[in-house]
């Protein structure tokens, strides 16, 4: 099995941590990298191959990483010279991925079956799936509805559930065959293409844990849980 990681982006939102550390190396805990967990977990799933998609700060990328096989993985690279979007760095790779195959964002912490979703997504025949999960959003303000200038009913900071993309996706070559690439592609259209063709996405629902480090709110919290969840997140750790 062979996953692709998304490796580029700047990781704004996570300044300063990010000025001069790539985002997939902002530390967990006191020993590991997220992306070192993540390729840990990869192995640990049955994945024996890695492409990494990098950009910014690619270089400390290529000297942590190296060839993969700390982690019994064999990993190739592919270098993002202008922002391609989400999805636009597969297409500079397409013609060398297997027909069918793992992304996912580099930047996220979780204890996803990485490999049940690559195998289901195969089984299925699915275009994409996409791994799915619940947030739940809370509104810090009292919400009206109102019709015809009149209030209608009224919540007090109500909390609304949305099931949302975790940032793994299985993915077939084939549902990427009509882009061009080297043009910036997003997650967005290639989902809105595919609801439109009447071929939709499967969706993996997952309940278990899920964080996205690229939230300073879900850095935070990922960092003051690493400890207690550890041995769930790293095997055999």
């Amino acid at each position: 099995m062979h996953a692709v990681i998304m490796a580029g982006g700047k990781g704004v939102r996570l300044r300063p941590y990010t000025t001069a550390l790539p985002k997939p190396l902002v530390p967990i805990g006191d020993q590991h990298a997220i992306l070192e967990i993540v390729m840990r977990q990869l192995a640990s799933a049955g994945f024996t191959s890695c492409t990494l998609a990098i950009g910014h700060l690619g270089h400390i990328i290529r000297a942590y990483v190296g060839d993969g096989s700390q982690w019994g993985l064999r990993v190739d690279y592919t270098t993002e010279d202008s922002p391609l979007g989400t999805m636009g760095p597969l297409l500079t790779m397409l013609d060398r991925l297997p027909e069918h195959f793992l992304a996912m964002n580099g930047d996220i912490l979780t204890d996803l079956d990485f490999g049940d979703v690559l195998r289901g997504h195969r089984d299925r025949g699915a275009p994409l799936t996409i791994a799915t999960h619940v947030r739940t959003v809370s509104i810090d303000f009292g919400v009206l509805s109102t019709e015809s200038g009149r209030v209608t009913g009224f919540a007090e900071k109500p909390t609304m559930d949305y099931r949302v993309s975790m940032g793994v996706y299985g993915v077939s070559r084939a549902a990427l065959a009509r882009y061009t690439p080297g043009l910036p592609l997003g997650f967005d259209e290639v989902v809105l293409d595919l609801l439109a063709d009447g071929t939709p996405p499967y969706a993996y629902d997952f309940g278990g844990y899920w964080l996205d480090i690229g939230r300073p709110d879900d850095y935070d919290r990922a960092n003051a849980e690493f400890t207690a969840r550890r041995g769930q997140l790293i095997r055999g750790a």
